[in-house]
């Protein structure tokens, strides 16, 4: 790879694996889940409206404002909400790694929405591995709290819905520019949102750590990892790209060790590998066609795989939390 996709590689790996971070910072700090999303959506789409305006992409979003909506609740508003919700009980390190498992739900989910997406013999492998990785991960190192219990169970909501936004996207959406997608779906969980945040306002101003935290949510870990994101893909190619989803988990638990003083138990250690490797085997991509394709059937193939690779990522993060 270039020296250019190189950097943009390192800075999505940083920037997605960061969030679960500054959302432990927010929270802890006794803001609440939803304002904590809310603030981070806000700023995500003022960036990302401002340059699809500059492109005059917003025009490309006339017809598709359900679809968006749909996105907006499944790819942002709910599982946002559900990791800071989860992140109260458990560390981020945990959560980081619950998150890593959202590969898992595409394969039965595929069953009904995406025929494409054969459930084969090594998917189910994947799939079964990845929940033993799971399985492991809570039964070992949460099973003696049920607000832990609790905690994780809204990170996997939330992982869960990182596997149906991107099927909606794909189905619906993936012809739009990610400026103009994300930022409109951004746009739209802003404007959702302030109910939710009138029920649970915040008590008192945020502490300048918070403050921090919330901004470098919404600028760095939302607008500026989707623009380098896209600049890596461009770069690098998508199956390249792709990477970052199992290096995401380890930026987390390496801060959350770090910075925050963490200290995974042996079910993150057993089962951290287990859901990487099993979510490799589930979403791992066909081979389809013979060596000498038509020229027709690569450029299909590249365009299909783009599309999975910019979907695979949720928004700030799986991809980003």
């Amino acid at each position: 790879m270039s020296a250019r996709a190189w950097a943009a590689f390192v800075g999505v790996s940083m920037l997605w694996g960061l969030p679960y971070l500054l959302i432990k910072v927010a929270v802890d700090d006794e803001l609440s889940p939803v304002f904590v999303t809310w603030v981070r959506v806000v700023l995500g789409a003022a960036v990302l409206i401002g340059l699809a305006w500059r492109a005059g992409l917003l025009g490309t979003l006339r017809g598709r404002v359900r679809w968006l909506l749909v996105l907006a609740l499944m790819e942002i508003s709910i599982p946002f909400t559900m990791i800071a919700v989860g992140e109260q009980h458990i560390s981020s390190s945990l959560a980081a790694i619950v998150i890593a498992a959202a590969p898992l739900f595409v394969v039965p989910l595929s069953v009904r929405f995406d025929k494409s997406e054969r459930a084969d013999g090594r998917r189910l492998a994947g799939l079964l591995l990845g929940l033993g990785g799971v399985i492991a991960l809570v039964g070992i190192d949460v099973a003696g709290s049920v607000e832990e219990l609790l905690g994780a169970a809204a990170v996997l909501v939330a992982a869960f819905c990182y596997a149906v936004g991107p099927m909606v996207f794909k189905r619906k959406l993936a012809d739009l520019d990610p400026r103009a997608s994300m930022g409109g779906s951004l746009a739209i969980a802003a404007l959702l949102l302030p109910p939710a945040v009138a029920i649970d306002p915040p008590h008192r101003a945020p502490s300048p750590d918070a403050t921090g935290a919330l901004v470098g949510l919404g600028f760095f870990c939302t607008a500026l990892a989707l623009v380098l994101y896209g600049l890596l893909i461009r770069e690098a190619g998508a199956g390249r790209a792709l990477v970052i989803t199992y290096i995401n988990p380890l930026v987390a638990l390496a801060l959350g060790i770090a910075l925050l003083g963490e200290r995974p138990g042996f079910g993150a250690a057993a089962g951290l590998p287990l859901i990487l490797v099993g979510s490799w085997l589930a979403t791992r991509s066909h081979r389809r066609g013979r060596p000498h394709a038509s020229i027709a059937g690569r450029r299909s193939v590249t365009r299909r795989a783009r599309t999975n690779a910019e979907l695979l990522l949720p928004l700030g993060g799986p991809a980003s939390p």
